[in-house]
């Protein structure tokens, strides 16, 4: 590929390591989103029929705090670390240096299709790496303006974007790239993860799964019903970290969908389909998907459809059990399924049986219900008394385990994620340890001694 050798030559000219460079770049591209800040609110409009309040909260400002929190802290982040000295290492300096991978192939998802390549980028920049961004060819408009802007931006020989569909993501995944980024589905997942084991590259797999919301019966209740509303029914419930199920207490489960019904209708109107800043479905073949989960159990709120403008009303769906369709794959979509427990250990027992999750929320007020949580069950991140929001701090870091993904990122995590740790031990040379070589006399003895 003629790209990726073009790019090969510019990351060994060294250009792209010294911090100057990586701090000017990320200056460059703050300064690029704002310029085309309206360009991508209407790309994703016309992609996703999201509003502007959503576009700028989850796709762009975002990006500006994670571009201002690595700015700020590269320069300490890229200083080699000094590590401890072993007794048995006298004489010697150890030290971490952080190694840019090289040239770093970043694919992105359609749900956030700006975001979701961005963020990662951030990383490779800062990493002091050169990247190929693949957008999603679902979200075409919104790639085009990723496409016009970065090569507005960067010479192509540092960073670039190509587009296209499945042939283009295989031809890229024949490619020997140093790292590989890749967020998207479990399946499609699986196949990159084949692909870079052919060149044994590096790489980091952001998927997904059904994350649960646990709702037990100390929870502030109609705190909880407001917050999962927010957290599922944003961008259509097309989020890998919206809750994919609740699992609610007996004892609450009645006023808890009460209270649900009228979060949503507080978030969307009881006109849902027809609300100006409510997203719809990508295309069409999801859309089918989706409706075919909607005669699953009891239809408590939303169900309407429509086909022409690929729109689901926020929907609750209520005695569903784990041998329902709905429950088979992660959902990405405004359809909310409600199991409900008599006690913890039954629910904490059944999520222990599915694929490890992306994220998982609890609703408690009890610490030691909290920590029974966080001790008995696996998962990639999640918050206490709220969702989602645990992936918008750059302190965190944010990705799967397991089932859901390999790997994090965010903050100093995208730093870490695009260097290498290359250690690096400094010998002295002003005398020399004769125990550690064969027929010294008494050698084996003071070897067994630092040993033992």
């Amino acid at each position: 590929m003629a790209l990726f050798e073009k790019q090969k030559s510019y990351f060994h000219m060294g250009n792209t390591k010294p911090l100057a460079h990586r701090l000017e770049a990320l200056t460059l591209l703050k300064d690029a989103i704002k310029q085309y800040e309206p360009k991508i609110i209407e790309a994703l409009h016309q992609d996703l029929h999201k509003s502007e309040f959503e576009s700028y909260m989850t796709e762009i400002g975002i990006l500006y705090t994670e571009i201002d929190h690595v700015k700020k802290h590269l320069k300490k982040w890229m200083r080699p670390k000094k590590v401890k000295t072993a007794l048995t290492h006298l004489g010697t300096k150890g030290k971490i240096h952080h190694d840019p991978y090289g040239v770093t192939l970043i694919i992105a998802p359609w749900n956030y299709p700006f975001q979701l390549a961005i963020a990662p980028l951030i990383g490779a920049i800062a990493g002091g790496n050169t990247a190929i961004l693949k957008p999603s060819e679902l979200t075409p408009h919104t790639a085009n303006v990723i496409d016009e802007m970065i090569s507005h931006t960067y010479i192509p020989e540092y960073i670039s974007v190509v587009q296209g569909g499945v042939d283009v993501s295989t031809e890229l995944l024949e490619t020997p790239f140093d790292y590989i980024f890749f967020t998207g589905s479990v399946n499609v997942g699986k196949i990159v993860m084949e692909k870079a084991s052919h060149h044994l590259t590096p790489h980091t797999l952001e998927l997904g799964g059904k994350s649960p919301a646990i709702v037990h019966d100390d929870a502030s209740l109609k705190l909880a019903a407001k917050r999962i509303a927010w957290g599922k029914y944003i961008n259509a419930g097309q989020t890998c970290v919206a809750p994919d199920y609740v699992y609610v207490h007996e004892g609450v489960k009645e006023r808890f969908l009460e209270l649900l019904a009228e979060a949503i209708d507080a978030l969307y109107s009881t006109d849902p389909i027809n609300h100006s800043e409510y997203t719809h479905i990508v295309n069409e073949e999801h859309f089918k998907r989706l409706t075919r989960f909607l005669d699953n159990g009891q239809l408590i709120k939303g169900g309407q459809t429509n086909s022409d403008k690929r729109i689901i009303a926020p929907t609750v769906l209520s005695n569903i059990t784990f041998d329902d369709a709905v429950m088979k794959d992660e959902i990405f979509g405004p359809i909310l399924p409600i199991l409900s427990y008599q006690h913890l250990n039954d629910a904490i027992e059944m999520i222990q049986k599915q694929p490890k999750p992306l994220a998982l929320y609890l609703f408690s007020e009890k610490s030691i219900t909290q920590q029974t949580i966080l001790d008995e069950l696996s998962f990639g991140g999640g918050c206490i008394n709220d969702t989602i929001y645990h992936l918008a701090t750059p302190y965190l870091p944010f990705g799967g385990v397991g089932a859901s993904g390999t790997g994090n990122y965010h903050g100093k995590y995208s730093f870490d994620t695009f260097t290498h740790q290359k250690s690096v031990l400094k010998q002295t040379t002003y005398f020399d340890l004769d125990l550690r070589y064969p027929n010294q006399k008494h050698g084996l003895k003071w070897v067994k001694r630092l040993l033992k």
